[in-house]
């Protein structure tokens, strides 16, 4: 029977010791931390360095310029691009522009009436769609304002608290009510 040479199990460890990298601010290894769900690389001398990263990249790559169109939000050319949930088609802006036209190829303003976001005053809620195909509402100044619904908003402000915006619900029985998305007010009222 042969026998096992132990020194080659030892003999790697240093090369794990640099399979992340060194931290960009104080030169120590990275190593894996985690947290919640999620796992990230943060530097090994924390809490004096609190520099952190992504442990997978999620980079977004440009695969074609689309030459004639313009974003309409900030006039520079769309481009095709494939990122962490597939295809779409994108501002050659960002990050200073985050136009995302929709699967229709226009905006992503959606079927209902322009509603203010109630937040910053300044933008308006779009749809949007997450990874799991769901819709959400949700402010677009992003990422200067994060204001978001789950449900179709109404400009019509809440009776009860006097917030400028309210949900769209349907109950049970087909009938569509008005909810205030506020936590510490729900009111209802029907239309």
């Amino acid at each position: 029977m042969a026998k096992i040479d132990h020194k080659l199990f030892s003999a790697n460890q240093h090369a794990l010791d640099q399979a992340y990298g060194e931290c960009p601010e104080c030169s120590a290894k990275l190593v894996i931390k985690h947290a919640n769900k999620s796992s990230f690389l943060a530097c090994q001398n924390y809490p004096d360095c609190k520099h952190t990263q992504q442990l997978h990249k999620n980079d977004v790559s440009i695969l074609k310029v689309m030459a004639g169109s313009s974003c309409p939000e900030c006039g520079q050319e769309l481009a095709v691009k494939k990122g962490r949930y597939g295809m779409f088609i994108g501002c050659t802006g960002f990050p200073e522009c985050h136009y995302i036209a929709s699967k229709d190829g226009l905006s992503q303003q959606s079927e209902h009436a322009a509603v203010t976001c109630p937040k910053c005053e300044k933008g308006e809620l779009v749809k949007r769609q997450n990874k799991f195909g769901k819709h959400f509402y949700a402010c677009n100044a992003y990422p200067k304002c994060k204001y978001m619904l789950n449900a179709e908003p109404e400009a019509m402000p809440c009776e009860a608290c006097g917030w400028k915006v309210m949900t769209k619900v349907e109950s049970q029985n087909n009938s569509k009510k008005l909810v205030c998305p506020q936590v510490n007010c729900q009111h209802i009222q029907t239309l």
